[in-house]
């Protein structure tokens, strides 16, 4: 299959290869350079990484023991848009 690559350096992957392994605008594909120079794409999934501050993680555990507690609205909005992982 040949694909260009435009003036940004940017490439089109076909409809019918996005169709196949699932991808969309948004999806994030790792790519790695083997030896004798092949270029290999693999579809991966990101998640968001929460790291919080000493006094943050004590109050995650008082919430989580106390069954009581409020959560940031940020999680709260990325928990409606939750999809199961089915690959």
């Amino acid at each position: 299959m040949l694909i260009g690559i435009d003036k940004r350096g940017s490439i089109n992957l076909p409809v019918a290869v996005r169709k196949e392994f699932g991808l969309s605008s948004g999806s994030y594909l790792d790519l790695s350079i083997e030896s004798g120079g092949a270029i290999v794409l693999h579809p991966v999934s990101i998640y968001r990484n929460i790291k919080v501050s000493e006094s943050g993680s004590a109050k995650l555990r008082e919430g989580r023991t106390s069954g009581t507690g409020k959560l940031p609205a940020w999680l709260v909005k990325d928990m409606k848009n939750v999809e199961p992982d089915t690959k």
